[in-house]
Parts: C-alpha cells; sequence; structure tokens
C-alpha cells in the first residue's frame, strides 16, 4: 500500500480581483462576473479565510498572467446577488497581514444587502483585522468604530496593514445582477 503524502498545499502568492456581471439568469450573471475579474477559465474551490505565512500579495495582472484555463485554482470568495431592481448588493474581502512575516494573515468575506462599497470594504477589514488581533492576543472592543479599531490595531505593532477589494452595485429590472470579491491563491 502507498503511502500517503505529508506534504501540504500551501500557497506563496495571492492577488485580489472584483466583478460584476448581469444576465437574465443568475448563473449567467455570476459567470459574467466571474469573467469581469478575470478568472471565469478557472475551476474555483473556495476555502477559508487564513492568508499563510510568508504569502507574497501579487498584483491582480501578474496573477493572471500565471493562471491556466481550466486550472483547479483555491479561493476566498465573496458572492452576492440580487434580481430585485434598485437593490444594492456587495461583496468584499478584508486582508489583515501581520508584522511577523512567519505567523499567518486573515481574510473575511462578506456579502451583504443594503451596504455601499466603502460600508463593506469598512467591515470587511474590521473583520480580518479582529480575527488576526485576536490570535495575536489584542483584544479591541468591538462596539468601537472601524476608524479607531484600525489605529489601535496598527499601534499595536503587531498588524501591518489592512485593505479589502470591494465590488458594489444595484439590481437592474428584469435581470440577476452578481458581484464577486475574490482572493486567488497561486503556487510556486
Amino acid at each position: 500500500m502507498a503511502s500517503i503524502p505529508t506534504d501540504c498545499l500551501v500557497p506563496s502568492r495571492v492577488f485580489l480581483t472584483k466583478g460584476v456581471g448581469r444576465h437574465r439568469y443568475q448563473l449567467k450573471s455570476f459567470e459574467e462576473a466571474l469573467r469581469a475579474a478575470g478568472v471565469a477559465n478557472q475551476n474555483l474551490v473556495q476555502v477559508s479565510s487564513i492568508l499563510p505565512p510568508k504569502c507574497k500579495m501579487v498584483s491582480k495582472e501578474a496573477g493572471l498572467k500565471d493562471l491556466v484555463p481550466g486550472s483547479i485554482c483555491f479561493c476566498v470568495m465573496a458572492r452576492t446577488a440580487t434580481n430585485e431592481h434598485g437593490r444594492l448588493i456587495a461583496s468584499s474581502i478584508g486582508i489583515a497581514l501581520p508584522k511577523d512575516k512567519s505567523n499567518w494573515g486573515y481574510l473575511s468575506e462578506v456579502h451583504e444587502y443594503g451596504m455601499n462599497q466603502q460600508q463593506a470594504g469598512d467591515m470587511a477589514e474590521d473583520l480580518a483585522a479582529e480575527m488576526l488581533g485576536t490570535t495575536l492576543g489584542l483584544e479591541v472592543d468591538p462596539n468601537t468604530a472601524w476608524s479607531e479599531k484600525e489605529q489601535e490595531y496598527k499601534s499595536s505593532g503587531l498588524i501591518i496593514r489592512t485593505s479589502n477589494i470591494t465590488q458594489a452595485a444595484s439590481g437592474k429590472k428584469d435581470q440577476w445582477t452578481t458581484t464577486v470579491a475574490i482572493a486567488m491563491f497561486l503556487f510556486d
């Protein structure tokens, strides 16, 4: 009997992308959102929200160059859809990076109705920073506004950076609208 390898798949790079799609069918609007994000020709496997230690952020352009059509790609994805005219939707990925690159970071997904781009982006950053902060022993009042919490996290010296990528849109009459925000993992 063959032994089972103990190696794990650990991404070495990550890039962020987003898109919005519209179509009379929900599935096609999702495909259009993936097309706008540049990843419609990939087989996407959603994973949870840990950013591996030493995983390097790269630009969308650099990341897309390394994708091969039909590849199985791991990602953290936020996805929201509506067929209600005028309904505001937002999908956001937040990211929190530790100062110590040998520690892991966090990605968060926000899939919301009634939030604009700024609100969803702030919420995603807040969630990622809070998840990372608690693993590093930082306790910040969850009722504090994000702008104040952000300063506390960064002044601790343990969290070096937070950011987000967010796609918001309003629903259109007689069609589906889908938003996606994606963190795509790449392997060397």
